[in-house]
């Protein structure tokens, strides 16, 4: 075949498969059967194959996988993932209900959908063609996962239509239930570990490096929600309809309602019907339709004030407490664990359950013996309701919390105001320290992947590894050669752990990279109590280095944004300590980086401390308008979502939003196009 008439074919097979796609994924309506579906994708596969250079990266053959992935990058969100406000009462949608109308006024129109029991997504597209597909993670940034995202059947790789050129869609890629019993069923015959439930299966998959993995796990996805700042519509039903047009599976299951009785309607029809369901849902979500109310309600620091999750009551059975064990984590926290008699909720066998703290098992008088109601908070961690105290025998003693450390015997504390107890053998208590060398090594800190798979405690138990600054001291011949045995459990079989040529090399290998970790990361892989991601990055960005940091004063640190009294006397506390300085000098010997580099001096700034910025419109690519909004960002101002009273300035690209520009100049809010951006920056346009 020659190639112009090659080209030709191609083009021809791509559009009726995609059709095929469209047909089969959106509309559920397949006009040809999977066995001439699979003939022309075999045609389309042999021929990219004979001809490469006509090969697409927006091939219906994409979606077979074969693309290796080794580390997921990570990617911030251009607008922040929130998370929803649950609800479990009809009272509590009655309040925002009101809440909403005494805001908006009456004439105000709700969107009803189901919520989705999967793994939120973000699926970026410029000029109709995907280009990233990223999970939700923290809100603010997430992993970049495009190449198992187009596996995905049901996720366009190019979208067809009227469509805007740059358009963020968010959805939930989930699991059925017959592809989540073909999946354990498949891994039972080999041998493998089943999965506990569609959701975590669906995570799982999302993860896995091998995309023709992905692929053969058939995921599926709805998406829920269009960002664009040139959408033709003002509304999200109309908006999702249009979606639908342009290629994307929308949910059948979703309603416009006009008052709270419509919603209650719907609410009652799902919590009877999900379970007739293909798929697993754990509530209703409610939206305002209007994106102009949408705009007005705005949102908190953590959820939309213009949506509601109603969350549909789990499933609760009732078992005898066996016992109840405990559990101290890397900050010497003590968590009480049910010990039940077996019983099967929700899909999978119960045997334990988390009892949070003292104060819970005093408020639910919960006793060794007891028949207790267990349920799964969102349909995954079991825990303990309440007790059934009709079978409580007479014989029965109230519980005593213990007073000792169960793993190294010392007296426990308490912090005022603090329900939880704590071992305060923060050096000497073994479940601690090898908590802390497991968070210094995990992919969001120093990311040596090298020591997972239980090597931490072989180190541990032959006195290798006592505190983080040990790894930098390893050598081949310490590791070589080291093995355990760890018996079978309840969830994995019998295995050994042991440390032959190649993993010695790539221990050695990893911890030598992990050098090279920037500054942030690594005062977060210190394991300071409170300092999570975000604490880590804003005093990195503040005080430079580590040096800076410990010379800085509780009364400084409460200055830096977002820093409270808490925050700031665990910091004070812990770098002070003279086991943490050992520590921060023997990692400085190292050569770990304890401070910014050059590069990323020169690109923070405070010139726009205190202000708030809506980037918004098109600024040539989305590229651009990310960089725009690192600008921000870097120079100390903060990036907002909607145009409200608290927006500083707008920086404004073309195809600009008409409602984002109207509330503006209500406002009275500053408009900025691009240049006079840079010139607040004193930069030069590039």
């Amino acid at each position: 075949m020659e190639l112009e008439h090659a080209r030709t074919r191609i083009e021809e097979l791509t559009e009726m498969i995609e059709q095929h796609n469209y047909n089969y994924y959106v509309l559920n309506a397949p006009t040809i059967s999977d066995y001439e579906f699979d003939k022309l994708m075999a045609e389309l596969i042999k021929l990219e194959k004979q001809f490469p250079q006509l090969a697409s990266p927006y091939s219906p053959t994409q979606r077979v996988g074969g693309e290796i992935t080794k580390e997921f990058q990570t990617v911030r969100h251009r607008t922040p993932m929130l998370s929803l406000s649950n609800t479990y009462t009809d009272t509590e949608i009655r309040d925002f209900d009101q809440r909403v109308r005494k805001t908006i006024g009456n004439e105000v129109e709700y969107v009803c959908e189901l919520k989705f029991d999967g793994v939120a997504i973000s699926l970026i597209y410029e000029d109709g063609k995907l280009i990233r597909g990223v999970t939700r993670g923290d809100g603010t940034q997430g992993d970049d996962v495009t190449a198992n995202v187009k596996t995905i059947r049901s996720i366009p790789l190019r979208l067809k239509g009227d469509f805007p050129s740059q358009l963020e869609m968010r959805g939930e890629i989930y699991m059925t239930h017959a592809e989540f019993n073909r999946l354990n069923q498949e891994r039972e015959e080999i041998g493998e570990i089943p999965f506990v439930n569609p959701r975590n299966a669906a995570a799982g998959s999302l993860k896995l490096q091998d995309s023709t993995e992905v692929a053969h796990r058939h995921l599926e996805c709805f998406v829920y929600y269009v960002l664009s700042d040139s959408l033709k519509y003002d509304n999200h039903y109309d908006s999702l309809m249009a979606a639908c047009n342009w290629g994307f599976r929308i949910s059948p299951y979703i309603s416009r309602c006009k008052n709270i009785d419509e919603i209650f309607d719907f609410i009652e029809e799902w919590n009877k019907g999900r379970e007739h369901l293909p798929f697993d849902i754990d509530g209703v979500v409610i939206k305002v339709n209007s994106f102009r109310h949408q705009q007005i309600l705005g949102t908190t620091a953590k959820s939309p004030r213009w949506a509601i999750a109603f969350k549909f009551q789990p499933e609760s059975v009732s078992t005898r407490l066996l016992n109840i064990s405990f559990q101290v984590g890397r900050t010497g926290a003590i968590t009480p664990v049910a010990e039940l008699e077996p019983v099967f909720l929700a899909g999978t066998t119960v045997k334990r359950a988390t009892l949070h703290n003292a104060d819970i098992i005093a408020s639910l008088d919960i006793r060794v013996g007891d028949y207790v109601f267990v349920e799964k908070g969102g349909e995954i961690i079991p825990k303990i309701t309440g007790v059934d105290f009709s079978k409580r025998p007479p014989s029965s003693q109230p519980f005593t919390f213990i007073e000792y450390c169960p793993e190294c015997g010392t007296h426990l504390r308490k912090n005022p105001g603090e329900a939880t107890w704590y071992c305060p053998n923060e050096t000497g208590c073994p479940p601690q320290i090898k908590g802390r060398l497991e968070h210094f090594i995990s992919r969001k800190a120093m990311n040596i992947e090298s020591l997972g798979e239980g090597r931490i405690e072989i180190l541990y138990e032959n006195r290798l590894v006592r505190k983080i600054s040990d790894f930098y001291k390893l050598t081949y011949n310490q590791l070589i050669g080291l093995k355990k045995v760890y018996p079978a459990t309840d969830k994995t079989p019998a295995r050994v752990v042991s440390f032959r040529e190649k993993t010695v090399e790539n221990i050695l290998k990893g911890i030598e990279q992990s050098k090279s970790v920037p500054f942030p990361r690594v005062l977060y892989a210190l394991g300071i109590r409170y300092v999570g991601e975000t604490v880590a990055r804003k005093l990195a960005l503040h005080y430079h280095s580590i040096d800076r940091l410990m010379q800085a004063s509780f009364e400084e640190l409460i200055l830096v944004d977002e820093i409270g009294e808490k925050i700031a006397e665990s910091i004070v506390k812990t770098l002070h300590q003279p086991e943490m300085k050992e520590i921060i000098e023997e990692l400085k010997k190292a050569g770990v980086q304890m401070s910014l580099s050059v590069e990323e001096k020169q690109t923070q700034g405070n010139i726009l401390a205190g202000k708030t910025f809506v980037v918004s419109g098109d600024f040539g690519s989305a590229e651009r308008r990310r960089e725009i909004e690192q600008m921000v960002v870097n120079n100390g101002g903060k990036l907002g979502t909607s145009v409200s009273s608290k927006t500083s300035f707008i920086v404004a690209g073309s195809q600009m939003g008409p409602s984002k520009k109207q509330k503006a100049i209500e406002l009275g809010i500053p408009l900025l196009n691009e240049q006079e951006f840079l010139d607040l920056l004193g930069k030069s346009h590039p």
